[in-house]
């Protein structure tokens, strides 16, 4: 810890401490009441890139999406009130996807507090449930403690967001204070004890099944898990939006528990007779609504193995319950030595092919397939290409269709949060200006950060935003037709011209309504030279890579007694 003896500004020694902590990046929408930061950040512009955003909620995505590529916090300025509102879909998100992220929001003067004066939000009870730590800096001499703790606590155990409050005139009084020192990641590491049984409860087993998800993870811990799970011929699923966790096409991987997953890898989490739950929380949507394991015992021998040990018991009673980090944990492992798995490796490599099979394209109702146009991309594109997405029913043709090859490829909510994909893709182009990155959004989906195109072109990236228009909210009309069938309300949509659109902000845009355009269309997207946008009409009767809209209402009728 180095000791100043001059008078900084609090927001000076704000941006002081971020250069300590290693921070690259800031995402924000400016707001006076920080100004004192920015002017501070001007004299870091060689050291710490300000990207400048169009709405909160896009640059606190951003900050989500830098968090997961680089496992540092992603780092993000909002203003009070409004911005402050706006961010939180970003905090949401990283608090359920355990991504590291801090936001820093302007806040009015001390002598102002509890007057509602202008834009005035209590940030402490805003946030309380929605971050792991929510606290306002009223003392610019506390900065660097403020700070450390900020990024400690946000990488360490399961990691997610802090929310820092900086009163405005807080930023603007001097004061002189020593800086703090870089932050230190905290894990904790598996028992010998633990590791053995592990190996012993494997080698007892007839019919195990690793499953995989959450953060924390490396490009050396996915590969120490995948020699983990081939050296013992494991079959190895992911959890929702975790894909990248296990190269798709290793002969172990089995697919993912995602929403509406494979049947066959359903029945095989249900058969098991041993799981192994790795970094994922095994939520809900991971165990179909907690019914792939029963709640609170599992009729599988359970082992989990998760980073945070508030989460360890908090659903599942594991059999046996291991507190460690995942990077410590593949490690320990992959130096285990393996185990008789004659037993169930035929089941191993029967899953493989399933999941193979799975991930072939099937036809959906229209001109447009839009399975066989995203196993064009995956054959067409480099293993390191990146694909952002956010929430909606088109995304399950991502999600089954695409072969996610390497870490850190995949930047998708858990959240399930709808307006992800193109923040993603602008954040994911400036962390890796040289690797495809694409940006798959529904019409829907589209509309509520669509504007982030604006931060691509201002920053000359080059992301390709794909935009699926079917008309409709298509999550939310399947659920209506499933469960009020033939009752349509509130779900459709009426819709610009989004190649028009496009076009407007600056990208070179076309529109694709039939399969065998778009082959074309992509090579000129890929030689435009700049950001490109394509917009897909997806016919409506294609509401998911199962069932027809038809279809689903017809079954949904049978149900109630009541023919089509």
């Amino acid at each position: 810890m180095s000791r100043r003896t001059d008078m900084r500004t609090g927001g000076q020694l704000l941006v002081d401490q971020l250069k300590i902590q290693g921070t690259d990046m800031v995402f924000c929408v400016p707001g006076e009441s920080f100004l004192a930061v920015l002017d501070a950040l001007y004299d870091t512009r060689g050291l710490i890139r300000l990207i400048v955003c169009r709405h909160e909620g896009g640059a606190a995505y951003m900050a989500d999406a830098y968090g997961k590529l680089t496992g540092r916090p992603g780092v993000c300025f909002v203003t009070r009130g409004p911005g402050a509102s706006n961010a939180c879909v970003g905090v949401h998100t990283a608090y359920q996807d355990s991504t590291p992220m801090i936001l820093f929001v302007g806040q009015v003067a001390r002598a102002d507090y509890e007057r509602q004066a202008f834009q005035e939000v209590d940030l402490r009870r805003m946030y309380g449930q929605l971050a792991k730590w929510v606290a306002q800096i009223e003392d610019p001499s506390r900065i660097p403690e403020f700070v450390a703790r900020a990024f400690a606590l946000a990488t360490s155990g399961r990691p997610g967001p802090v929310v820092l409050s900086l009163p405005e005139d807080m930023l603007r009084e001097e004061t002189m204070a020593a800086d703090a020192g870089s932050y230190q990641i905290v894990q904790a590491y598996p028992g010998a004890s633990e590791l053995r049984q592990v190996r012993e409860m494997l080698a007892h087993s007839k019919r195990p099944i690793m499953i995989l998800g959450g953060t924390t993870w490396t490009s050396q811990a996915v590969a120490d898990i995948m020699a983990f799970a081939e050296s013992n011929r494991l079959a190895t699923a992911t959890t929702f939006r975790r894909q990248d966790r296990f190269d798709n096409l290793h002969p172990c991987y089995a697919g993912d528990l995602g929403i509406s997953p494979n049947p066959k890898l359903a029945a095989q989490v249900k058969a098991a007779d041993l799981v192994l739950g790795v970094g994922t929380r095994l939520g809900e949507a991971a165990t179909d609504g907690y019914k792939h394991l029963s709640v609170p015992r599992p009729e599988q021998k359970l082992i989990h193995a998760y980073m945070g040990a508030e989460e360890l018991g908090r659903v599942y009673q594991a059999d046996l319950p291991i507190n460690a980090g995942m990077p410590a944990f593949a490690a320990a492992a992959r130096a285990l030595e393996p185990v008789d798995s004659s037993e169930w490796a035929a089941d191993t490599e029967a899953a493989h092919r399933e999941y193979l099979d799975y991930s072939k394209p099937v036809p959906n109702p229209g001109a447009l397939q839009l399975a066989e146009i995203i196993a064009t991309l995956r054959e067409q594109l480099p293993p390191e290409t990146i694909v952002c997405n956010g929430a909606g029913n088109y995304s399950g043709w991502v999600h089954r269709f695409w072969r996610f090859r390497r870490y850190g490829t995949q930047l998708a909510p858990t959240s399930g949060s709808m307006g992800y994909g193109v923040p993603a893709a602008v954040a994911a182009t400036i962390v890796y200006p040289d690797r495809p990155v694409l940006s798959f959004s529904g019409d829907g989906c589209f509309l509520m950060n669509g504007q982030e195109i604006a931060t691509a072109m201002h920053y000359g990236l080059k992301p390709i935003f794909l935009v699926i228009n079917n008309g409709m909210y298509g999550t939310i009309r399947m659920h209506q037709e499933r469960e009020y069938p033939a009752r349509v309300s509130g779900t459709m949509l009426t819709n610009p011209d989004f190649a028009a659109l496009g076009r407007a902000y600056g990208l070179h845009s076309q529109m694709v309504e039939r399969t065998e355009d778009f082959a074309d269309a992509f090579v000129r997207a890929r030689n435009a030279g700049r950001a490109t946008l394509i917009e897909l009409r997806l016919d409506p009767e294609a509401i998911s890579t199962r069932i027809s809209l038809s279809k689903l209402r017809e079954l949904s009728l049978a149900k109630l007694g009541v023919k089509p």
